[in-house]
């Protein structure tokens, strides 16, 4: 996403912008073409945020991944998701095997809270980690629950898992959760307690 399509206008007093944390840096998938659908999903749209505290927990694993790394850094491939972008996501893969990964909008995605986050990590050159599979890739590989049976056959390497668990472990410290299907989506606090409590962007 190009900085001028930032607008700097607060989608809620309780949510503060990616771009003032240290170490992060930000490539919006959903923010242009690059992404499963093929177009740019957040065109007019600001979504360069998190809710306060998953913002302030994502600066904590940015500044514990520089000390153990000088010169890396995480990069977020999303962050707030208002609830129409769900739903438009929800529709595209109607009907397919795919729509596991996204979801449900009667439920509602903690991204659209600004308390999930999809992140890698980039080398001190600004390369991603081989994290086995690219961001948002379908593929039974992505998916840590799997990730010993792929280690044990071949199709990850002990680097790729070694990259994921770098990850997660720096997530996990900061207070995130991981899901069992996505190695990059990151949820801050209890799924239900968000959807209960916190404000939704729409």
């Amino acid at each position: 996403m190009k900085a001028d399509q930032y607008t700097g206008i607060c989608p809620h007093p309780d949510f503060l912008p990616l771009s003032g944390l240290r170490g992060v840096v930000t490539d919006l998938r959903y923010a242009c073409d690059d992404n499963f659908t093929g177009r740019n999903l957040y065109a007019g749209r600001d979504c360069v945020w998190l809710h306060r505290e998953a913002a302030i927990a994502l600066q904590t694993a940015a500044n514990a991944l520089q000390r153990l790394q000088p010169g890396y850094h995480i990069i977020v491939y999303d962050a707030l998701r208002p609830h129409q972008i769900q739903i438009a996501l929800w529709d595209f893969l109607a009907g397919t095997p795919l729509q596991m990964y996204v979801a449900d909008p009667a439920r509602g995605s903690i991204h659209s809270f600004g308390m999930a986050v999809d992140v890698s990590i980039l080398d001190e050159y600004g390369r991603a980690l081989d994290m086995g599979t690219a961001f948002d890739a379908f593929d039974p590989r992505s998916q840590p629950r799997l990730e010993q049976q792929f280690l044990a056959s071949g199709e990850l390497t002990t680097q790729q898992v070694a990259n994921r668990q770098l990850l997660n472990r720096l997530m996990q410290e900061a207070g995130f959760h991981g899901i069992p299907t996505e190695w990059w989506h990151f949820n801050m606090g209890d799924p239900a307690q968000v959807r209960a409590t916190y404000p939704r962007i729409d």
